[in-house]
């Protein structure tokens, strides 16, 4: 195959995969700590409102214990930074030890890593493999009319992935607890990129669900526009083509594409070692 074929054949997959690796680090950003653990880092807007809360212990910007944070968000939010979520995120350290919690809406802001789930709605019938898209709402703050996975979400503060899995799929799309709880983990994508926003290091645990052919989801919190039922062929060709996906998303179907021998097994190394943040 010429280099010429072999580039058109991987560069609009491995274009999502770059677009969700674009952060530079440090770059301006400066680091930030609780104790003597480097937790997030800050842009120049959040360094200039960390000095005026002097927040600042030794040389270096940081908080002196895990209990600290959220009141450190909260102020954050009340000097306009970000909007408040009303909905608390573990803060962990380099070992995943949970040190405190944040309001949601600073975990950009101060560059904070944070974790979701993404579930593969898949359906096997006669004909095929299928997926459950969802559409987001024109009401969501981000990414609002973009497609997404059935089940998505970020994981609450004192959650676990698969806790976070069976809450998600009853409130997003009325899965039954115990239709959910069948959902297999089959992976963990991580990624870093500038969003207006902030900066996103997310770590996504991605799972894969069976459904019946009969199932139907219902979203049930208003997050979801509407649900369609898509052949594994008609999704690949939209991360192929388009931008139609909420941006983390591509990554965790490209994955399901690969897990589904949809890629030759050349372009599918390539894409394999570019997901995993290796060079391609």
């Amino acid at each position: 195959m010429s280099n010429k074929s072999f580039s058109r054949t991987l560069q609009p997959f491995l274009r999502h995969i770059a677009a969700c690796n674009s952060a530079v680090l440090p770059g301006s950003r400066t680091p930030f700590f609780c104790a003597d653990s480097q937790i997030g880092w800050a842009s120049p807007s959040t360094v200039q409102a960390l000095e005026t809360l002097g927040v600042r212990t030794g040389g270096k910007f940081s908080v002196g214990a895990g209990a600290d944070l959220f009141p450190l968000s909260h102020t954050l939010c009340e000097m306009g930074l970000y909007a408040s979520h009303h909905e608390a995120f573990d803060v962990r350290d380099d070992s995943g030890t949970v040190l405190g919690q944040v309001d949601r809406g600073a975990i950009p802001v101060l560059g904070l890593a944070a974790e979701g789930v993404h579930l593969n709605g898949l359906v096997e019938r006669a004909d095929g493999l299928f997926l459950w898209v969802a559409r987001r709402s024109m009401s969501k703050r981000l990414d609002p009319g973009k497609l997404d996975h059935l089940v998505a979400g970020g994981m609450s503060a004192g959650l676990d992935p698969q806790t976070t899995v069976i809450k998600e799929a009853q409130e997003e799309a009325g899965i039954p607890a115990e239709l959910a709880a069948k959902a297999q983990a089959v992976g963990r994508i991580h990624y870093a990129l500038e969003r207006p926003e902030g900066l996103r290091r997310d770590v996504l645990h991605c799972y894969d669900l069976l459904l019946p052919e009969g199932f139907v989801p219902v979203a049930e919190d208003g997050e979801v526009e509407s649900f369609h039922l898509l052949s594994i062929q008609e999704v690949m060709a939209l991360v192929r083509d388009t931008d139609d996906f909420k941006f983390n998303v591509n990554l965790v179907l490209i994955d399901l594409f690969l897990r589904r021998g949809l890629f030759d097994p050349a372009d599918a190394a390539i894409l394999r070692r570019a997901l995993s943040g290796q060079a391609a």
